[in-house]
């Protein structure tokens, strides 16, 4: 049987007393998209609510919904989880986990070493928990999820994962002991 590979599996995780850094797995990303004027008002039915606006994530039931356009969420779940079976009836599931690495960054520098690789606003008062941009590091698209006070998950496309994570263990460098 096929297993899935980490694009990260020669990365070392990374940790001192004040950072953490290290490949986040075992969960699954779908994307769901619909065009039907009740689109929402299903999706809302069977996940139990959805953000109201891009930019703002929700945790419920062991999942995150993400709002990442108009009539378009990512869920991040469980990485086994029938969620894409549910919804197929609908919406346009597509599933992204395979093609995404989640990296995750955590410590009291963890957005010093944001701001210095996306044009994002790291302030607590801009980015809360729950928060998510959709930008960029080191010109590859990612997704920065802000999951604590000072801690955040970054998606980034497996083919970049490596890349990002040098860039972002390279940024961290000042907070080494």
């Amino acid at each position: 049987m096929l297993e899935r590979r980490s694009a990260l599996a020669t990365a070392t995780p990374y940790k001192n007393s004040e950072l953490h850094i290290a490949e986040r797995r075992g969960f699954s990303l779908l994307q769901a998209a619909g065009l039907t004027d009740d689109f929402e008002a299903l999706l809302a039915a069977a996940l139990g609510s959805v953000p109201e606006k891009v930019g703002l994530a929700h945790d419920q039931d062991g999942r995150t919904i993400m709002r990442i356009g108009p009539s378009q969420f990512w869920i991040i779940a469980p990485e086994i989880d029938d969620l894409a079976v549910r919804l197929k009836s609908i919406c346009a599931v597509t599933p992204l986990s395979h093609s995404r690495t989640r990296i995750g960054l955590s410590g009291a520098p963890a957005r010093a070493v944001l701001s210095k690789l996306s044009p994002v606003d790291f302030h607590p008062k801009a980015f809360p928990p729950g928060s998510f941009a959709l930008t960029g590091i080191h010109h590859t698209p990612v997704t920065i999820h802000c999951t604590g006070d000072t801690a955040f998950d970054i998606y980034a496309m497996r083919t970049f994962a490596l890349n990002v994570w040098e860039v972002i263990t390279d940024a961290a460098l000042e907070f080494a002991e």
